[in-house]
């Protein structure tokens, strides 16, 4: 049969099956061994061990289960409370004040977790019922947070970047400058939108609930400035050379616990295990996806699939723009169906030689690939941010979420044409400070 027409079966079968609602890591890997058996017989089916678990021997990987505590210490403690009062009180006065400062909470929150849902949890806990008591829709109230914690996937450190410098053997740090700039510039286009929102609507003045204090604005600064630090001494180590991406977050990981410890009293044995639990739990959903796409992405270079997929696309007689838009536009809809961890493991691999053949830059493809996972993130039918929300406030519906959470999907859009006008704004950063060009 020819690859072009497996290829297409796999496709099908891929959908219906992760359609099940069965785990993605259970799904890709049952898809893998099928296909192998069918079309290679029972023979093949000796390498589906030694294959998923050579998916695994990554030493970068240990930074995703270090990120992942980095993230669960400061979702699990007072410190995003406190992160979110300290923007609150020193925004309070700015029309639309407590939607921009819920962002703002969103980008600094993505870069201690480096996770979308964890961001939209902790952040939207405190911030919709917030925004819904001063009188903000429900729709911009939920849907700036949904949108808001899409940043975890690109501000850096971010998980996903390390999945997919993993997947294309890219360099992790170069990755995370690249999407450093992308991430502030999204930032300010949703907050540039929540202002005119609120300048529109007429009720960002009148909906205030008073003033703080300077010795109020300052008194919260101590409990925040210390992660904060962790921040950016994470990066700093990561940028200047001084350690790897898996030592920079081994040791960000042991500082953020220590805080927790130290500044919030959180001692108590069950509460630090409740931390590594759940640590536990979303890293293991990580790496079993990650071996379970090694193995998916074998079984498709063994029937020659990933090939005839990539000599298809590169015999297509279109210029590199049009290239680009067909490649988004695919991305797109895979992010609808599939989170942001599959979508990279499945397929950056295969578009990657095809980008650089094209004349792109390999890391400024990184963020718009990102960015349209997280257009991903706030999109039916998976949505994994649209259903966080509706957890946290269930009487607002998923449509009125959506419409919400649409205008920033925009911005995203807007994002990825600036990006393309101007690759330099992913380009420059890494460039300047780590060589090439």
């Amino acid at each position: 049969m020819d690859p072009l027409y497996i290829g297409l079966l796999v496709a099908i079968a891929t959908i219906v099956v992760l359609s099940s609602g069965i785990p993605v890591a259970f799904g890709l890997g049952l898809i893998a061994v099928v296909f192998l058996f069918a079309f290679e017989g029972f023979d093949s089916l000796d390498v589906v061990a030694e294959t998923f678990f050579s998916g695994l021997a990554e030493f970068a990987l240990v930074s995703i289960p270090m990120f992942i505590v980095m993230g669960a210490a400061v979702a699990s403690s007072p410190a995003g409370k406190d992160l979110y009062a300290a923007l609150d009180r020193w925004l309070n006065r700015v029309p639309g004040g407590l939607i921009i400062s819920n962002i703002g909470a969103c980008s600094i929150f993505a870069a201690l977790s480096g996770s979308s849902p964890a961001t939209c949890a902790a952040i939207g806990k405190m911030g919709i019922p917030e925004m819904r008591k001063r009188g903000y829709p429900d729709g911009l109230a939920t849907g700036s947070i949904a949108a808001g914690g899409t940043l975890g996937i690109l501000i850096p450190p971010s998980i996903t970047m390390i999945v997919y410098g993993i997947a294309t053997e890219t360099s992790i740090g170069r990755l995370f400058l690249a999407g450093l700039l992308p991430g502030l510039l999204l930032t300010v286009l949703f907050m540039c939108w929540s202002l005119y929102t609120a300048w529109r609507n007429g009720y960002s003045f009148k909906t205030q609930i008073g003033g703080y204090s300077w010795r109020e604005k300052f008194e919260v600064l101590p409990r925040v400035f210390p992660f904060l630090v962790i921040i950016v001494g994470v990066l700093y180590v990561l940028y200047g050379g001084v350690a790897t991406p898996s030592e920079a977050a081994g040791v960000g990981a042991l500082f953020c616990l220590v805080l927790v410890v130290v500044i919030y009293g959180m001692w108590q044995p069950r509460k630090i295990w409740a931390i590594l639990s759940d640590s536990m739990k979303e890293s293991v959903m990580i790496l079993m996806i990650i071996g379970a796409s090694a193995l998916f992405s074998y079984t498709l270079s063994s029937l020659f699939v990933t090939q005839s997929v990539a000599e298809y696309i590169a015999s297509l007689d279109i210029g590199k723009w049009q290239l680009l838009i067909i490649i988004n536009l695919f991305l797109l809809v895979a992010g609808f169906f599939l989170p942001p961890v599959a979508v990279i493991l499945m397929t950056a691999p295969i578009l990657l030689p095809i980008i650089i053949q094209a004349g792109f830059d390999p890391y400024w493809f990184a963020v718009v690939f990102t960015i349209n996972m997280e257009i991903g993130l706030i999109t039916p039918p998976v949505g994994l941010n649209l259903y966080v929300i509706n957890g946290i406030v269930p009487d607002v519906s998923l449509p009125t979420i959506l419409k919400g959470a649409l205008p920033f999907m925009l911005c995203m859009v807007l994002a990825i044409a600036i990006l393309c006008v101007f690759p330099e704004i992913a380009t420059w950063l890494p460039n300047y400070l780590m060589g090439g060009g």
